[in-house]
C-alpha cells in the first residue's frame, strides 16, 4: 500500500507558499491532477491512501511530539536540515525551521515503513534517521529518486514558466516551451530534453510496453523515423549528430502530449475548471 501526504500544513509553515485560506482548493485540486496523472499511465488506484497533513498534525499528541523534537533540535541543525527544501532567506520565519521535524514526525503518524523523496530531500531523511530514534520511534527506510532540471539548463523554478512543463499547458504550449530549451548539437551531458527523455518519458514508456525504446519523428527527408530501442542507443545517435535538436525536441513533444491529453480532458469539466480557478486564483 502506497500513501500520498497532502503536506498543506509543511507548504503553508515553508515560507507561506500556500496562504491558509487556499490550502483547502489546492488539497482537493491536487488530488485530482495527481490521479488523473496516474490513471494516464496506467497506474491502478486500488492501493494508493491519500492523507492531508492536517488530518493529524493538529493533534495533541503530534503537537506534544513537535515540542519534544523542538527542545532537542537546535535552530543550526533543523536549517540544515531543511536547507534544499524550505526556502532559505536572510531573516528566515520560525515556522521553516519547524518544517523538517514535521517532516520526520509524518513516518510514525502514517506508520510507514518507507518515505520516498526526491534527492534534495536527503538532509531530511538524515534528519529523521536521528531524531525519531530518540522520541522512541523506530527509523524508517528512505528511497530517493534523481531530479530532473529545468528545460533552460538550470534548476527548474516556479517563478520561471519556461523551464517546466505544466500538466495543463495545451498542446500548442508544450511544443513551444521544448522549442525555446536549451538542446545543443551533440550535447548529452547538459541537455534538458535527453534528460526528460531518460528520466521520464523511457520508463514510462516500459511501464506500458516493457520497451525502454523511443521514437524520433521526423520528415523523410530528414530521415524518417526512427525507433531506438535504448536510452544508450539514442544518447549514441544524438551525440553522433545523427539527430537534429529540433527533431528531439519535437519528438519529446508528441510523447509528452500523449501523456497529457487524459489529464487535460479530466480538467475539461466545469467543476474541475472552477476547482482550478480557487486553488490558483488570478493574481489581483
Amino acid at each position: 500500500k502506497v500513501t500520498i501526504l497532502f503536506a498543506n500544513l509543511h507548504a503553508y509553515l515553508d515560507n507561506m507558499k500556500a496562504p491558509w485560506e487556499l490550502l483547502k482548493y489546492r488539497t482537493e485540486y491536487y488530488q485530482v491532477i495527481i490521479k488523473a496523472t496516474l490513471k494516464s499511465i496506467g497506474v491502478s488506484l486500488d492501493k494508493l491512501k491519500f492523507v492531508n497533513g492536517t488530518d493529524y498534525e493538529l493533534s495533541e499528541k503530534y503537537t506534544l511530539d513537535i515540542y519534544k523534537l523542538s527542545a532537542m533540535v537546535s535552530a543550526h541543525d533543523a536549517k540544515k536540515a531543511g536547507a534544499e527544501v524550505v526556502k532559505q532567506s536572510e531573516a528566515p520565519p520560525l515556522s521553516g525551521l519547524l518544517y523538517p521535524g514535521l517532516q520526520a514526525l509524518d513516518e510514525e503518524y502514517l506508520d510507514c515503513d518507507a518515505q520516498f523523496g526526491g534527492v534534495d530531500q536527503r538532509k531530511i531523511f538524515v534528519f529523521a534517521e536521528e531524531y525519531l530514534p530518540k522520541l522512541g520511534y523506530k527509523k524508517r527506510s528512505h528511497l530517493m529518486n534523481k531530479m530532473v532540471g529545468g528545460l533552460t539548463g538550470g534548476k527548474m523554478s516556479a517563478s520561471d514558466p519556461n523551464s517546466k512543463i505544466d500538466l495543463l499547458d495545451n498542446a500548442k504550449q508544450v511544443e513551444k516551451k521544448l522549442k525555446k530549451a536549451f538542446c545543443e548539437e551533440g550535447n548529452i551531458e547538459n541537455n534538458p530534453i535527453l534528460a526528460f527523455i531518460k528520466n521520464v518519458l523511457i520508463p514510462i514508456n516500459c511501464l506500458s510496453t516493457g520497451k525502454e525504446s523511443f521514437e524520433i519523428t521526423r520528415p523523410e527527408k530528414f530521415g524518417g523515423n526512427t525507433l531506438y530501442e535504448s536510452y544508450d542507443a539514442l544518447e549514441k545517435a544524438f551525440a553522433a549528430k545523427e539527430i537534429h535538436p529540433g527533431d528531439l525536441k519535437m519528438s519529446a513533444a508528441n510523447a509528452l502530449n500523449v501523456l497529457l491529453e487524459p489529464i487535460r480532458k479530466e480538467f475539461e469539466d466545469p467543476a474541475r475548471q472552477e476547482l482550478l480557478k480557487n486553488a490558483y486564483p488570478e493574481p489581483q
